[in-house]
């Protein structure tokens, strides 16, 4: 198939015939069961991309048999060099095709071009790393004690049939962080994309085929979180589930694998601290903690959200942070010169500006943003601009619960130690960052604090007088069973975490991983 190298063009490819885009299962473009589609339109003009199958329970039934037959069948006969040698062949494909897809990605969900496209050498580097992975995971020989001649060794084995729930902040990128483990290792996949984002998705699936990826290894369905996402959670015959996106579904699904012992890995979401000390680098503090959450307009799990900046510049370094959003250009993606482009979907977008509204309600003081943009070029899309709340208190909901939009939540700060217990006052955590240019602060830091934070990366800067640690939580706050203390977060209704968490996956439960998928990140 030709590259398509516009962007007319890629909306041709999806949109022409009014044709629905199917899901690949085994091998094979088919429609539901059921027959049933949903749309998927671009949120920066509300154009409609194009009508998707909707994937439900007896679909995922066909696509894990697929799945199954596959992994017993010839995928099992492939060598790990055979392996590597095909993930090789899909890296130069995607390479060929990646502005397309960088260009379907920021259709669909949003994203500026400019971040889509930045994202190709990380997209290529894990999947060529995976295949390289391929040829490097085996076992070991163990000298053994017991009296006698024995001979001990450790073999690794794919675990299975491995279903796989993607968010839609980045699907591209998601998808590969799936799929390509698994066919490193010898699993099979099944894909269900989050149904804000499933085209890209979709066009990967057509670049598998040309791949040579066999019939049944990989199987993409699209759906609900209620359907699709809660069929495939509690599958009996899908030995492992991978799971990104909110901590709510990640409770759900975690009570779903019982039923098999199925695995499961969770990537979840966060309300990560950001803390500037008065000694920072301002110059490079100021973008860094802006961008930290403007980024894909806020729609990051790990964004630093909430900001602790010393009292002693606390004001200075509002201003200059509201500044630098108030110089970013808001608008349609596709645009080369847009820096913040729209929220996925309607449903975040009342998330997000109903969490304006809960900022002002609570005395928080807005320096800038705040508002929804709602004219001339934003009338049709969902657009909300980079937003600086000032004057926050920690008990704030603005402070406590994950809004996953352009929102920043600066709290001041004088005591080291009580920072960090600050810190870590949230239900969740996922990751997070220190400014300051003495290294021995950053250092106490990373070795005291209460959630077991260890220091992940040292970023750039001149020598150790300008350090800057980022922070990653080894320890993600498992909550099955201890249901946050009463914090609420769904946009509509506002689920509550002590009822949700008891519900079951596939009765009561089921809402809740859907609107909390859609919020996944």
């Amino acid at each position: 198939m030709a590259m398509p190298q516009t962007i007319e063009a890629v909306r041709h490819s999806f949109v022409a015939g009014g044709d629905v885009k199917r899901m690949l299962i085994n091998g094979e473009w088919v429609r539901a069961a059921s027959g049933k589609t949903f749309e998927s339109r671009n949120p920066a003009t509300g154009d409609l991309l194009a009508t998707v199958a909707q994937g439900d329970k007896e679909d995922i039934d066909r696509a894990v048999a697929a799945a199954r037959a596959a992994f017993e069948g010839p995928w099992s006969k492939f060598k790990p060099y055979e392996r590597q040698a095909l993930l090789l062949k899909i890296g130069d494909i995607i390479e060929k095709h990646y502005e397309e897809l960088s260009l379907l990605d920021t259709m669909d969900m949003g994203a500026p071009i400019s971040r889509t496209r930045g994202t190709k050498q990380r997209v290529l580097g894990m999947l060529r790393w995976y295949a390289g992975m391929a040829t490097s995971i085996h076992g070991e020989t163990i000298e053994n004690s017991l009296p006698g001649e024995y001979f001990s060794y450790t073999l690794k084995e794919p675990v299975g049939v491995v279903g796989a729930i993607i968010p839609w902040n980045g699907p591209l990128g998601a998808c590969i962080w799936k799929i390509g483990p698994a066919l490193a290792t010898g699993c099979t996949v099944i894909l269900k994309p989050a149904e804000e984002a499933p085209l890209t998705p979709l066009r990967l699936g057509e670049l598998l085929m040309d791949a040579g990826v066999p019939p049944g290894v990989v199987n993409i369905v699209p759906g609900y979180g209620e359907t699709a996402g809660a069929a495939l959670a509690a599958h009996p015959g899908v030995d492992k589930v991978a799971f990104t996106g909110s901590h709510l579904t990640g409770q759900l699904i975690v009570q779903a694998s019982a039923g098999n012992l199925k695995r499961v890995s969770l990537e979840l979401g966060g309300k990560s601290p950001d803390v500037v000390f008065a000694d920072a680098d301002l110059e490079m503090a100021v973008p860094g903690a802006g961008m930290a959450v403007f980024a894909n307009s806020g729609q990051i799990c790990s964004a630093g959200t909430r900001l602790f900046v010393e009292r002693k510049v606390y004001d200075e370094f509002v201003e200059r942070v509201a500044n630098f959003g108030k110089g970013l250009k808001v608008g349609n993606g596709v645009d080369p010169d847009t820096q913040i482009g729209p929220l996925v979907s309607e449903q975040q977008y009342e998330r997000v500006t109903g969490y304006l509204s809960t900022g002002r309600q609570e005395g928080a003081r807005p320096v800038t943003g705040g508002q929804a943009l709602t004219d001339g070029p934003f009338a049709k899309g969902y657009f909300v601009p980079p937003t600086v709340f000032a004057d926050v208190k920690d008990e704030m909901r603005i402070a406590q619960e994950e809004i996953f939009g352009p929102v920043i939540s600066a709290i001041p700060f004088t005591d080291v130690d009580k920072v960090i217990r600050r810190g870590n006052a949230t239900t969740f955590g996922l990751g997070s960052g220190v400014w300051t240019r003495d290294v021995g602060k950053a250092h106490r830091l990373a070795k005291r604090p209460a959630r077991r934070l260890s220091v992940d990366q040292l970023l750039p800067g001149n020598g150790s007088g300008r350090a800057v640690r980022w922070l990653q939580d080894e320890w993600l706050r498992p909550r099955v069973g201890h249901p946050a203390d009463g914090r609420v977060f769904e946009c509509k209704g506002r689920l509550d975490q002590n009822r949700v968490a008891r519900q079951d996956i596939t009765h009561g439960g089921s809402a809740a991983l859907r609107s909390s998928q859609a919020r996944a990140g």
